[in-house]
């Protein structure tokens, strides 16, 4: 039989929308969507494995349920898609749907609890009236039934089809959902350059604060290349955390160090009563967040805040004294931030002058515009290591070299790689990169804001005066025949 595809699934999956177009925001039905996507897969993924128990053990059913026990994931019968799909016509379905969910997490308390605390099939505020919502639910049912949407481990073609398909579908609703996308997803393209940057290695422990949908700790952890690394991560929103351990659970990757709430007030990575400390830490955190918390945290308990607290209308450098308080010894950071975090003063001016004297800053990388969902301002990345040796900072301007699409710009793999170069081989380029001393940067008086580092100015080429006059003759010349020209057709007509 033919394999199911990644183009296959993206497809499929993506005409299932269709049924809630135009009767809610893609930034609310991506989680029906997504969510029966996922029990899709543990479905098609249980129904192979009973199948090739009850073939190696000829139906022994106390052996088959030890066996089944032992697997990453426990599914009943009436919470797989084949049941759901046989009621498709109940006039209760979203509640039966609600109850396979609520079953699908009490069996799977450790890996899977709360996962779909967010999502409700039964809920009339979002899906109408009883009529209306059956017949939306009896709809998606039907796409997710498509014969060519086999999610069997045998029938894919390659182990990341599925989380694929699910970063695919998470994109596209980030797009979709406008600002508010931007909130749970990292554009593909910075996420792989951001988890480059850093380069986690094995054994490393890898860290994002604000995780969102998952998408760079993912990318991070694929950098090492081996299944020997651990992943923890939290996120503020729950619906997107739901989404995130869902992501990595797909990905195949331990999501049990993903946590629910609000890393500023409540960080809950905590190790003897301090901050966890990790080896790579990756953060795309909210631009400029305003009521992050300060009148709390002035006396954190944690000693976040040792470069000074930010003022109450920007959480920029809270976030980034929190992920430097949370590396260890060797630790590298990788933060994406709005341009502002580079030049504005006041308290900030001076946590940026404790952090660059600290030596923790290695390198600032200037982006290009309309990166990102919901906004269209340039952000930078900015790259921190402890226990560096050197003591200056590179910069590369890469904000003019993008691809151009509809409504979002995006970086290609030779932009990415590009910067890779440069970062690593820490070259100067004329016009794109410069590495500037700690005597540079303090003759800045501490701004960072790349053009007083990185002259992009192009001098315009000197004008031919002569031969500009000469060409300005030769255009009056022919203005002067067209007109003689016009007037003959004139006197023509008799006009």
């Amino acid at each position: 039989m033919q394999k199911t595809t990644q183009e296959t699934i993206n497809n499929i999956v993506w005409r299932a929308c269709d049924t809630f177009r135009g009767t809610m925001d893609s930034n609310e039905y991506k989680d029906y969507v997504l969510t029966m996507l996922f029990v899709k897969y543990l479905s098609d993924f249980y129904k192979e494995k009973l199948e090739e128990l009850h073939e190696k053990y000829k139906g022994n059913e106390e052996r088959i349920a030890k066996s089944l026990k032992r697997e990453k994931f426990v599914l009943d019968e009436r919470c797989t898609f084949d049941y759901l799909l046989k009621h498709k016509e109940a006039p209760n379905v979203g509640e039966i749907i609600n109850k396979a969910l609520e079953r699908i997490e009490e069996d799977n308390r450790e890996k899977l609890e709360g996962i779909f605390r967010n999502v409700d099939f039964n809920s009339e505020t979002k899906l109408g009236g009883t009529k209306e919502r059956n017949v939306i639910l009896k709809h998606l049912l039907e796409d997710f039934a498509n014969e060519k949407l086999d999610l069997r481990p045998s029938m894919l073609e390659g182990n990341d089809v599925i989380g694929d398909a699910y970063e695919y579908l998470i994109s596209h609703f980030a797009s979709d959902a406008g600002k508010k996308g931007g909130e749970f997803f990292t554009p593909s393209a910075v996420s792989t350059l951001l988890a480059k940057l850093v380069e986690a290695h094995e054994g490393d422990r890898i860290y994002d604060p604000t995780c969102g949908s998952g998408s760079l700790l993912i990318k991070a952890s694929k950098e090492v290349g081996n299944e020997n690394f651990a992943i923890y991560g939290q996120e503020k929103n729950g619906q997107t955390h739901a989404l995130c351990k869902m992501n990595m659970f797909l990905h195949e990757i331990n999501d049990g160090n993903i946590a629910w709430g609000d890393t500023l007030r409540n960080p809950l990575h905590i190790e003897n009563d301090h901050l966890m400390k990790f080896d790579v830490v990756v953060a795309n955190p909210p631009f400029s967040l305003d009521k992050w918390g300060a009148e709390d945290l002035a006396d954190d308990k944690y000693g976040r805040f040792k470069y000074g607290l930010p003022p109450k209308s920007k959480g920029d450098y809270a976030f980034v004294e929190h992920m430097i308080a949370s590396l260890n010894a060797q630790g590298r950071m990788g933060v994406v931030l709005p341009h502002g975090v580079l030049f504005r003063g006041a308290s900030e001016g001076k946590i940026r002058k404790g952090i660059i004297d600290d030596n923790l800053l290695d390198a600032v990388i200037g982006l290009p515009a309309n990166l990102f969902f919901g906004t269209g301002i340039p952000a930078t990345i900015l790259i921190f290591k402890k226990g560096r040796e050197n003591t200056d900072v590179l910069f590369i301007d890469a904000s003019r070299e993008f691809d151009k699409e509809k409504n979002q710009n995006t970086l290609n793999d030779a932009h990415i790689q590009k910067i890779l170069d440069t970062y690593h081989q820490r070259k100067e380029i004329e016009k794109y990169s410069h590495i500037a001393t700690l005597e540079e940067i303090q003759e800045n008086d501490y701004n960072l804001n790349i053009p007083r580092y990185v002259d992009t100015f192009e001098e315009e080429e000197p004008v031919d005066i002569e031969a500009t006059k000469q060409k300005i003759a030769e255009i009056e010349v022919e203005l002067s025949e067209v007109k003689q020209q016009m007037q003959a057709y004139l006197e023509e007509l008799g006009l």
